[in-house]
């Protein structure tokens, strides 16, 4: 196994680092942008490039990177909302995403203001329905962007961080031990698996909050 993960990491290594980082942060960009965020796996991305990190002024600019991709996806889909209004529901976008959740974004927010947008990054849909509702029901632009950042923020230094920390385990087991391979995947697994949990956990904690 251990040959088909060097492979991996050395292809992910090879890939500019510059390059990279604009993949990682384009690709971000897009998730968090309305409706994109449905199909678009910027998280997946994320991880893929935070395994090709080489030192920590690397992970510095991949992490700067993925913060500003978000920054620049949630005030499109903010921007979205805030020019259209409640009219982006009668659109071919608004129609994709479906009245249930807009009414869920919406009065998600409106009863919990800056703390759902900063809850909303963490959650499946959510987070690219969320920044075009604060936008439709004229959420201060000061107050989103505010939260979001810390969001962000936190999203992008968890996802890089996770990545790259798989990387490096990997490296240093597989190293000194002979199945160092598998427990580094393991790791990778369990670090994924409390993530997921939390989001289910944050999910269900949004659904009370919103009614």
């Amino acid at each position: 196994m251990n040959e088909y993960v060097d492979a991996f990491i050395d292809a992910v290594q090879g890939v500019h680092p510059g390059i990279r980082n604009l993949l990682a942060g384009l690709a971000i960009m897009l998730e968090t942008t309305i409706l994109l965020g449905l199909v678009i796996p910027g998280d997946t991305v994320v991880l893929v490039a935070s395994t090709g990190v080489l030192d920590w002024a690397d992970f510095g600019w991949l992490l700067v990177a993925v913060l500003i991709g978000s920054l620049i996806g949630e005030t499109i889909g903010y921007s979205i909302g805030y020019w259209l209004g409640p009219k982006i529901r009668n659109t071919r976008l608004g129609k994709a995403i479906g009245q249930k959740r807009w009414d869920r974004a919406e009065k998600f927010v409106a009863r919990r203001g800056g703390l759902a947008v900063f809850m909303s990054r963490f959650l499946p849909v959510l987070h690219s329905v969320v920044p075009a509702a604060a936008g439709a029901i004229q959420m201060p632009y000061k107050v989103f962007i505010s939260w979001t950042f810390a969001a962000c923020a936190i999203w992008a230094s968890l996802y890089v961080g996770v990545g790259f920390l798989a990387r490096e385990s990997y490296q240093l087991l597989s190293q000194n031990l002979r199945f160092g391979s598998f427990i580094a995947f393991g790791i990778l697994l369990a670090s994924l698996g409390i993530i997921a949990i939390a989001k289910k956990i944050l999910q269900k904690y949004s659904d009370r909050m919103a009614d």
